[in-house]
């Protein structure tokens, strides 16, 4: 048993006081929003618990045969560490007694996993293609699921929105997909409960849900902290002007809007009671004026969604995060090379465990397919280079989907694949399987004449040409084509060409007869490249350039 007397430096108890310390006088105990009933404890890891009392009072916290007390502070505030818990799914009664008793109910102890990023994380379950096949296996009495209230905060906040749930059909339609088939791969694989929290937001950007201490800690980052502090500064008066301009300046045309509206819903119906043709809609009708968003609830605000969605979060005991972002972040690839690993390392500092296990997905195959060699050092190939770059930190890892998106949808259907490669990333980094965890990933590049030979690491029982699986269920697996796709191969002029290429053991031999001395090889370089490289235990190859060209000259076929 490890008790504190308070004060934990992790960044939720230094602003716990913020939102639910004033909501009432404190005449009873209170336990961090964080901790509810149907909860899991995070096992094999000592466990932070803390809230509010009276300033003075002693409180005592016991769960299973584990006690902790502390003695709440002068702003009221407490924290008790307990010792590790083994996991078990019997349900079991976590106590906080003070001037009077909080009981949490049905709590299990598994481990304990944080999902966030951007829409394709908060994509509903009831989205995913195979919901429909999957819906009947949801019922899961030890798969737990906290959803975290969306949330903007220009200081760190210290209570969270959500209560935890048991995960069923009901209450998993509209969690995350990849968070859940993420979980019952873990589950299936550990036979432990598993709890899922899951603390994303559509549209959003990385430095959003980075802290204003780690923007701060890379120079590179400076311009988010100098945004977040003029918007901070400016907040006051940016509200008064937003309810006395800028909300009476939308309803006004908001009203105008319903007015035309209204007029030419009544012409078209005269014209239909006389049996004319309808009189065409307006442009401007198509879409009614959007009401502005409040400045204090502006959410790509650098670092207000680590304030208000992960902040409160902290310092709970977790196995570690699954991450899926960047879409927002594809108009700067090379900052994303500095700022994607600073928030990670910016996580890992605040909860005080260390470096957690940290995976995420890289960006899926979008947009229309083109025909040239992609020379763009930016947008999707870049930041997916980005990515993979973030791979250097310790305990990471990478579930590649450069096959299974869709061009013609920002928002790909199958997340089941997404989740099973996330799984198997954690078993390796987090749990330590030795198992075959990725795809293929560049290695090294040797020019031998007109050849340039790749060789790869990760190639698990041999690389191969493979097919994707089927990114809608009504549609039947493509056949694998019958020689690799996605190479290109340029000289010293940095001019790409399609090159061929062949499978040589651990190598992928490329040559193309319009680059005679070759210096430089990508695969898979574009926004939806069509690419077909395998290892045997189907996971694609992961894209890659050799080189680091920043000119983007006039691509040749």
């Amino acid at each position: 048993m490890v008790f504190s007397c308070m004060r934990i430096q992790r960044g939720a108890l230094a602003a716990l006081m913020i939102c639910f310390a004033a909501s009432t006088a404190r005449s009873a105990v209170k336990l961090a929003p964080a901790f509810s009933d149907h909860m899991v404890l995070q096992r094999d890891m000592k466990l932070p618990i803390w809230g509010l009392a009276d300033p003075g009072e002693t409180v005592t916290v016991t769960a299973g045969s584990d006690k902790g007390t502390a003695t709440a502070d002068g702003g009221g505030k407490w924290s008790v560490t307990l010792e590790p818990l083994k996991a078990s799914d019997q349900p079991m009664d976590v106590t906080v007694a003070g001037s009077d008793t909080v009981t949490l109910h049905d709590v299990l102890v598994g481990d304990v996993w944080v999902a966030s990023g951007q829409s394709n994380m908060e994509f509903p379950f009831n989205g995913a293609h195979n919901a429909e096949a999957a819906r009947a296996e949801t019922n899961r009495p030890t798969v737990r699921l906290l959803l975290v209230k969306k949330d903007c905060e220009f200081e760190p906040k210290a209570a969270v929105g959500g209560v935890w749930q048991v995960c069923d059909e009901k209450t998993v339609a509209g969690f995350s997909a990849v968070a859940y088939f993420f979980g019952v791969e873990i589950q299936a694989d550990q036979h432990v409960p598993i709890g899922l929290i899951g603390t994303y937001w559509g549209g959003q950007t990385a430095q959003a849900f980075t802290s204003l201490e780690g923007l701060k800690a890379e120079p590179a980052l400076a311009d988010f902290v100098a945004t977040f502090e003029k918007d901070n500064a400016n907040l006051s008066a940016d509200i008064e002007r937003y309810k006395t301009v800028t909300v009476p300046q939308w309803e006004k045309a908001d009203a105008k809007w319903k007015e035309q509206d209204a007029q030419w819903k009544q012409q078209a119906a005269a014209a239909k009671a006389a049996k004319e043709p309808a009189p065409p809609e307006p442009q401007s009708l198509k879409r009614e004026p959007a009401r502005p968003v409040p400045p204090d609830q502006e959410p790509r605000v650098p670092t207000v969604l680590f304030n208000g969605m992960i902040n409160p979060l902290i310092p709970l005991a977790i196995k570690g995060a699954i991450w899926y972002q960047g879409e927002a972040n594809t108009g700067n690839p090379v900052q994303y090379q500095t700022l994607f690993p600073a928030m990670i390392t910016d996580w890992r500092k605040h909860w005080g465990e260390g470096d957690f296990p940290f995976l995420w997905v890289q960006l899926a195959n979008f947009q229309p397919r083109q025909d040239e060699p992609t020379q763009s050092s930016v947008g999707w190939p870049g930041l997916r280079e980005a990515q993979s770059m973030t791979l250097k930190l310790p305990n990471t890892g990478q579930a590649v989907i450069i096959d299974i998106g869709q061009g013609d949808n920002i928002h790909p259907k199958d997340k089941l694949d997404v989740g099973k490669r996330l799984a198997l990333a954690a078993r390796h980094v987090a749990y330590g399987e030795d198992l075959v965890c990725s795809g293929p990933t560049f290695d090294s590049l040797k020019i031998d004449g007109n050849k340039a030979i790749v060789t790869f690491k990760n190639v698990g029982s041999g690389l191969t040409i493979a097919a994707a699986p089927t990114t809608r269920m009504s549609v039947p697996p493509a056949e694998p084509a019958s020689s690799l796709k996605g190479f290109s191969v340029a000289g010293a002029d940095q001019h790409f060409y399609w090159a061929d290429a062949t499978i040589d053991g651990d190598n992928v031999i490329v040559t193309s007869e319009n680059v005679p001395n070759p210096v430089a090889v990508r695969y898979a370089w574009a926004n939806n490249p069509e690419a077909n490289l395998y290892n045997k235990e189907n996971l694609p190859a992961s894209p890659f350039r050799t080189d680091s060209w920043t000119t983007e000259p006039t691509p040749k076929r």
